[in-house]
């Protein structure tokens, strides 16, 4: 199985995606083929967001926990 990449990377990945798909957006020579390039372009995004999301996720949970093991030492003493 392979392993997921590092958020950097995936972000890194992802805005290439988007620059590619802006490309896109210029040659596209009819209205369906725009329509298509928006929803990928679309979809690109809200997984740039998603992934920001989910550092800020993994930050929290971090703080929380820190958190409760300050207060179980606080507890014990």
């Amino acid at each position: 199985m392979k392993k997921h990449l590092p958020a950097d990377e995936m972000k890194k990945d992802l805005d290439i995606l988007l620059s590619k798909i802006n490309a896109l957006e210029v040659s596209a020579p009819n209205d369906y083929q725009k329509g298509i390039i928006k929803v990928l372009r679309a979809l690109v995004e809200g997984q740039i967001h998603s992934v920001n999301e989910f550092e800020h996720l993994k930050k929290a949970i971090d703080l929380v926990t820190l958190q409760l093991f300050e207060v179980k030492n606080k507890t014990n003493s």
